[in-house]
């Protein structure tokens, strides 16, 4: 059965859209087709993360409008079997609604077994396309006070709209800061209340992999990368011990 999953944050910054990539990399590599949709309208950067710049041409509003079906508007990634990306609009056309989002989901659930859709951050617009219909939804929070705030606010609305499961991916993390701030994982997921999905470490090949326009999981093994793949196993169902940083 298909998987819709909201991967959504408070603020920027907290590396939404290198988890996505990642995730859905390693989900496609571990055989299962994968979508990643970028709901950040005007400042999508998903097709820059996995390097399909150049061969995403069609977007979701063009599929919502009737200009192109599903299947043309996805591009595959040409070096990972069953990944796929469908690109945000520069604009949002004010006719587009949730239920018109929800039925694109629909339609999505016959062709791939997970959906990840990369929402922006805070509690516009986009965000509330990216979580009308998905089955769970994955915050994420850097450990820094503010982001840890702001993902509070949108653990409460997702609450609010019934999303059946929400976990906690926190992100970036440098094991020397919590030390100097006295601060620990527990305390990220007391000040969210949720479970945790994953750590991720702060790892500089994560911004060199996007920049180079390919997937963490061909140019790195270690660090970042074991921990996209140790999540993603997790959202799979897989019993796997959380990182020690």
């Amino acid at each position: 059965m298909s998987t819709v999953i909201a991967v959504t944050s408070g603020k920027g910054g907290t590396g939404k859209t290198s988890l996505v990539g990642a995730v859905g990399s390693c989900l496609a590599a571990m055989g299962h087709p994968t979508l990643c949709i970028d709901m950040d309208v005007g400042l999508r950067n998903l097709d820059l993360t996995l390097g399909l710049t150049d061969r995403a041409l069609m977007d979701f509003s063009d599929v919502l409008q009737g200009r192109c079906p599903l299947e043309r508007a996805v591009v595959e990634h040409p070096q990972i079997q069953g990944l796929f990306l469908l690109t945000a609009p520069l604009t949002l056309p004010q006719q587009i609604t949730e239920e018109d989002m929800a039925s694109l989901l629909r339609l999505a659930r016959l062709s791939f077994d997970y959906i990840l859709l990369d929402a922006p951050a805070g509690l516009g617009e986009g965000y509330r396309l990216a979580v009308c219909d998905c089955d769970r939804a994955v915050v994420v929070s850097t450990t820094d006070a503010s982001a840890l705030r702001d993902g509070q606010r949108t653990v409460s609305d997702l609450l609010h709209r019934g999303v059946g499961q929400i976990h906690l991916v926190v992100n970036r993390v440098q094991p020397k800061l919590l030390r100097k701030l006295h601060t620990t994982i527990d305390d990220a997921m007391d000040a969210t209340g949720l479970p945790l999905l994953g750590v991720v470490p702060e790892d500089n090949r994560v911004m060199l992999a996007a920049n180079q326009g390919q997937p963490l999981i061909r140019t790195a093994n270690k660090g970042a990368a074991i921990a996209y793949r140790n999540i993603a196993w997790r959202i799979q169902g897989k019993r796997v011990p959380v990182m020690r940083l």
